[in-house]
């Protein structure tokens, strides 16, 4: 967003492993008027699920399933219940009905969650977990849809668990973690790495943090979650994996500092802005909206919210809602 004018613009960029990001292209923003604010909350086969505000003083907002491969957007219906800070949404595809979905769910909240079929054209309520769980869950980014369902951290009796819930028969599970991981009480969350449920933590100690990665080998089985990585930053950020390259190497999200890197250093030469607000990798290529000083200008990175990786595809919206 320019301080000048207010107007959001839209950016992406190669995920390239080993070279400098220079190939930055600038994107037609998937709303019009251009937004005061944006916010991209998940992302799946090349789709994105966006909230939009019109005006600082309007609270109203509104949610969009965008591609930004194709520029294509629709405008979705406002579920039941508001957003805010503590919504996180999911969307994947549902094999049963052949049809997308999107699944929004609250944190802390006596709201219960909410289930949009894209062929149904109405959002509808969902009942809550049966051994009452789900108020206390952690969701540091978005719901991992992997092996057809979506997953997230909660915490039955001061121990950590991975709650799934079903695309197609709407129905909770657990999964509940090894000794040595059910007792975390750091910084945790759920991602997906490679098509593999991932948990990862930040834990804190005088003058460093270390993060630490899992990785569920065969879904389900409780005694398949192995340790992936573990590395030690003596800067003390909070970093979150959202995307493993072919040659292995990791890329992390900070909040402090340079927003991306890797293990071994900053990736890429990112433009230099005030606030990045969203970033979100498609097809080795980063998609961000921006914050910046003086109009076309790049000012230094001071923060970013998130980030999600995914393939380009040609799927339309418009196709999905019929």
């Amino acid at each position: 967003m320019c301080s000048k004018n207010r107007i959001f613009s839209m950016y992406c960029c190669p995920l390239l492993p080993v070279q400098l990001v220079e190939d930055v292209q600038k994107l037609n923003f998937p709303s019009n008027p251009t937004p005061w604010h944006c916010r991209i909350h998940c992302c799946y086969d090349g789709l994105a699920v966006m909230e939009v505000r019109d005006n600082f003083k309007d609270k109203h907002s509104t949610l969009l399933l965008w591609n930004p491969s194709t520029r294509e957007s629709i405008v979705l219906p406002s579920p039941e219940f508001p957003r805010g800070s503590l919504t996180c949404f999911g969307l994947g595809y549902d094999s049963t009905s052949g049809g997308y979905k999107i699944f929004q769910h609250y944190q802390g909240c006596s709201f219960p969650g909410e289930i949009l079929a894209l062929k149904g054209g109405s959002w509808r309520r969902i009942d809550e977990h049966p051994r009452g769980i789900d108020n206390q869950f952690v969701c540091r980014q978005f719901l991992a849809f992997v092996h057809a369902a979506f997953h997230w951290i909660a915490f039955s009796r001061n121990q950590a668990v991975v709650v799934s819930f079903s695309i197609s028969n709407e129905v909770y599970g657990d999964i509940p973690f090894p000794e040595e991981m059910s007792a975390l009480t750091a910084l945790i969350g759920a991602t997906v790495l490679e098509g593999m449920l991932c948990v990862y933590s930040n834990s804190i100690y005088p003058g460093k943090r270390t993060i630490k990665l899992w990785v569920l080998k065969e879904y389900g089985i409780k005694e398949s979650w192995i340790p992936f990585l573990s590395v030690e930053d003596p800067t003390g950020a909070i970093s979150i994996p959202k995307y493993r390259f072919a040659d292995g190497e990791m890329l992390f999200w900070c909040n402090e500092g340079v927003m991306f890197r890797t293990r071994c250093g900053p990736f890429g030469a990112w433009p230099r802005c005030d606030t990045i607000f969203d970033g979100h990798a498609f097809r080795e290529r980063l998609i961000y909206p921006t914050r910046c000083g003086p109009c076309g200008a790049w000012p230094s990175c001071d923060s970013i919210c998130d980030g999600h990786a995914f393939t380009e595809s040609l799927i339309s919206p418009r196709s999905l809602t019929y």
